[in-house]
């Protein structure tokens, strides 16, 4: 009886927890859409309709930075934000992450590899940029250094350690699917090394 019980609560639990934070989301983004309707005078609840203003305006906000002069006066704002150190250690982290998520059109640079430990045996790692800050070429001994990331399980950090190129083992494997490895400690995997959704 045990033994069914969790198996019911390890394919349930995840479905679970994600509709239900999808739903959260969904209920925010609604309030906060009902709430500038409210704001606008216009008194129509309709459940979703707060959704539905929210994505246009996040759609018409996207098309406004397609227009030149908008990105360049949000750029000076954001510049002058910057001047401020909390907002832009804050600011900066959030602006990265949204940049690492948003990779459309844009070259993959992330690379998987493995690392050799001194103990013989191999970590997954990432080279996240070809292009490593001057300052660390600067003070580091002559090579091709560059950026690995090495991600820990279950958590979104990691450590950062500069490798040369030619301790690394390249892997053809993509960013997602060892990411997702990494961050589930090798439990999402299928025998052919791709991820397998159902087990995530």
């Amino acid at each position: 009886m045990k033994r069914t019980l969790t198996r019911g609560l390890m394919n349930v639990l995840p479905m679970a927890i994600s509709l239900w934070l999808f739903w959260s989301l969904f209920v925010s983004l609604d309030g906060l859409g009902v709430l500038l309707l409210e704001l606008l005078g216009i008194d129509i609840h309709v459940r979703g309709e707060g959704f539905i203003l929210v994505g246009l305006l996040v759609f018409v906000v996207g098309l406004a930075f397609s227009v030149s002069p908008i990105a360049w006066l949000y750029a000076w704002i954001e510049r002058q934000l910057m001047r401020f150190p909390l907002f832009k250690s804050v600011y900066g982290s959030i602006r990265d992450i949204a940049s690492l998520m948003n990779r459309d059109g844009k070259p993959k640079q992330q690379k998987t590899v493995l690392v050799k430990q001194a103990n013989g045996g191999f970590v997954v790692g990432f080279i996240m940029t070809d292009k490593p800050p001057r300052p660390l070429l600067d003070a580091l001994p002559e090579g091709d250094w560059v950026p690995v990331l090495f991600q820990l399980s279950y958590q979104m950090a990691g450590v950062t350690s500069l490798v040369k190129r030619e301790d690394l083992i390249p892997v053809d494997w993509s960013f997602e699917e060892a990411m997702r490895f990494n961050l589930t400690a090798g439990i999402s995997q299928t025998p052919n090394g791709r991820s397998d959704p159902g087990q995530a």
